[in-house]
């Protein structure tokens, strides 16, 4: 019997949590050629600056920084009520935001969320609450 793999995460975009309001996330596919696949599996990967549109009913992941500062658009693998669903969540003033690339197993797979953006003062909130965290944490030990 074959044991299962959880996918192992390779990158996050830890801007996303920061920048957007994150709600419901959806895992993709994603359409790559054989270079691209181990430059994924070698982490030589960054999702800083990428965002996805929806273009002919189709997902697109734009300005993915693959190897050494090569910007490339991919085409996301979702099935047609989801790609309905986050388009009505683009209409209602949501942005789809990648959040985590993961590559367990064989398969390569990112992570999107839909998300409003937070305006400056969530912002500030946010840093405080997570210094307030951390001094918490350290008062602890």
């Amino acid at each position: 019997m074959k044991k299962s793999k959880s996918p192992a995460t390779v990158t996050v975009n830890r801007r996303a949590r920061f920048d957007y309001q994150l709600e419901e996330e959806l895992t993709c596919g994603m359409v790559l050629s054989g270079p691209e696949v181990r430059l994924i599996r070698d982490h030589h990967v960054q999702l800083k600056g990428s965002f996805v549109t929806i273009r002919q009913d189709e997902l697109w992941l734009n300005n993915l920084t693959l190897g050494a500062d090569t910007e490339r658009n991919i085409k996301l693998l979702a099935t047609r009520k989801q790609i309905i669903a986050l388009t009505r969540a683009k209409q209602d003033g949501y942005q789809i935001v990648p959040v985590r690339l993961l590559a367990g197993g064989r398969h390569i797979k990112l992570v999107i969320a839909t998300g409003k953006g937070k305006k400056k003062y969530d912002k500030r909130e946010t840093i405080k609450k997570r210094d307030i965290s951390r001094s918490l944490k350290r008062e602890q030990f």
